[in-house]
Parts: C-alpha cells; structure tokens; sequence
C-alpha cells in the first residue's frame, strides 16, 4: 500500500487523460498508541491527557538562533538552535512525558501504553484470491478517449513494474475498456456484412455489375463525409456512432437502389443515354428522396436539443444518421 502510493499513483496521475485515482484499502503508516486503561487509572490519567500530551510534544517548530542580530555589543558566537520536530519512530513516542511528580517520578508513554508503527485505519482492506492488495480505482477525464487512456495506463505500468520489489506485481482486475474493444469490434463486423449483403443482394436483382457499383461506391462516400463532419463536431468513433452508421446504410443504400433501378428503366425503355437518363430520374424520383431526408432530419434534429445526459447520448446519434442521410442524398 505504502509502495503504491509514494511509487505508481503519482507516476499514473502524469499519464495522458487520466482525471483522478484513488486507493482503495489504503494502508497509510500512522503511530499506533494502545492504551491500559488500568495502568492509566493507577497513574491518575485520562486519555484525554495523553492525547494534550502527544498533541504538545509531537510538534514542528522554527526554534531560530542565539546571538544573532539585532543584538548587543560583546557577543561573539551565533548558536543555531535545532529542536527534534516530529518524532519518527517507536522509540520517541514511548520516552514522551505524560506527567511529572513532585519528587522527579515520570510517567512516560511506554508506562502506560503498547507503542507500535501501523496502518492509520484497519476499517477496510482489499484481497485478491486470498492476497492481501492495493487496489487503484483510475478514473479518465471528462472527453478523454477511455481506449487510449488505459493503453497509457497499461504501458506506465509495465514501465513500473519492471522496478518492483521481489515478490511484487499487478494485475487488472477490471477494465472498463475490454466492453468497449469488444462492442466496438463487434459493431464494425456488422458493418462489413451489411455492406457485402448489400452488394450482392444488388448484383443479384439487377445483374449487372457496372451498375450495382453505383449503390457501392455510395457507401464510402457517404461515409466518408459523415466521419467528416463528426471529427468536426468533436464526436468519437464510439458505439452510438457506429451503430447509427449502420441503420443509414440501409437507407442510402435503398435510394441508390431505387436511383438506380429508375435509370435504368428509362434507358431501356426511352433509349437515353446514361447521363441523361440519370438526369430525368432525378427529376422524376429526387423529390422523393429529398422527402425522406427531410422526414428523417424533422425526426432526429430536435432530439439534439435534449438537455442532460439523454440530450447527449441522442446528439451523436442524430448527428450520425441525419449527416449520413444528408451526404448521400447529395452525392445521389
């Protein structure tokens, strides 16, 4: 515990992102004085004396100097005088004079108490699997990306760790991040397979692979202007974002199907060319889209005005889905 607290919790309150940490089970040094009450009784004494006693002779103070100036005139010495200040060890505690007698009898600490150097507090204590621990709670800054804040964590300890005393080391019993890793990961393989299901289901009903490239290459772009405007907004790569990313593939996805499939209608039937075709789809069918996008903006947007913590878990998700949205009716 001692170690803990002088050697790896000022080492990890430097590191990147980390706001606060506390130990838990903490095991301070403190002088433990463990009174007799009968031998106080047979001294005459109280606790309440004892305590004055420690509080008057454990004390730090600037004793100063003898002979210095101002001074008068024939001194020729300037003493220093140095006092002991707080006492540090057993020892000291036990010689402090708790009460004098009229014929030079003391009565010291030891005379009426078992001294000895211990833990400031023995309410609590923290084990592991039968060991006794010091547990560190490290808690990240507000907005501090949690990821990278315990991978820091996780390197200054393997830099401190090399320094251990023998018989010494650590663990992580709980990381707040592994459900972050793993929904995270999670969430971008569903991506993948939304986006290969939307491929192939494409090419299967129109069967013609210059022209499922177009709802392909909407997905991209569409992300790549919503990854945009959420580093602008100072959003992060998180699992609201993510999984609002995956409810508007679906629906850029299907405007770009029903885009496509018009266009494509038009140039077999009317004998267009591609662009013009594709202009004459627009004006048949972009109000339509510009419908959806409006309904959908007129859904999400005013969820972005929500105070307190609600008003911020839905701000990044309809901000995700409405720039989505937004971008690939553009690019459409």
């Amino acid at each position: 515990s001692n170690y803990a607290t002088t050697q790896v919790k000022d080492a990890l309150a430097r590191t990147n992102g980390v706001g606060s940490i506390t130990i838990f089970g903490a095991k301070d040094f403190g002088m433990r004085i463990w009174l007799d009450p009968a031998k106080l009784r047979s001294r005459g004494l109280t606790t309440d004396e004892v305590v004055a006693a420690l509080r008057e002779q454990n004390v730090q103070v600037a004793a100063g100097t003898i002979g210095a100036p101002p001074i008068a005139a024939g001194l020729n010495f300037q003493y220093t005088v140095t006092t002991l200040g707080r006492l540090v060890d057993v020892s000291q505690f036990e010689n402090i004079i708790l009460k004098a007698g009229t014929q030079g009898e003391l009565v010291r600490v030891r005379d009426v108490a078992r001294v000895e150097l211990g833990a400031q507090n023995y309410t609590w204590y923290v084990q592991q699997d039968g060991n006794p621990t010091s547990m560190l709670g490290i808690y990240a800054l507000p907005g501090a990306n949690a990821v990278e804040v315990a991978n820091d964590v996780t390197a200054t300890m393997d830099e401190l760790s090399a320094r251990f005393p023998q018989g010494l080391e650590y663990e992580v019993p709980y990381d707040a991040t592994r459900y972050i890793r793993q929904s995270v990961k999670e969430v971008v393989t569903t991506l993948m397979i939304a986006v290969l299901l939307v491929i192939l289901v494409v090419y299967i009903f129109l069967q013609d692979f210059r022209t499922t490239l177009v709802p392909t290459f909407a997905i991209p772009v569409s992300l790549i202007g919503t990854f945009s405007v959420l580093l602008a907004a100072g959003f992060s790569i998180n699992n609201l974002t993510l999984f609002g990313l995956i409810l508007a593939i679906g629906i850029v996805v299907d405007d770009a199907i029903m885009v496509t499939e018009n266009t494509m209608r038009i140039m077999k039937d009317e004998g267009l060319g591609p662009k013009e075709a594709a202009e004459k789809t627009m004006h048949e069918v972009g109000g339509a889209v510009v419908a959806t996008t409006a309904v959908l903006l007129a859904v999400f947007v005013p969820t972005m005005a929500m105070p307190g913590m609600t008003g911020l878990l839905y701000r990044q998700f309809a901000v995700t889905i409405s720039t989505l949205r937004h971008v690939a009716t553009s690019a459409q």
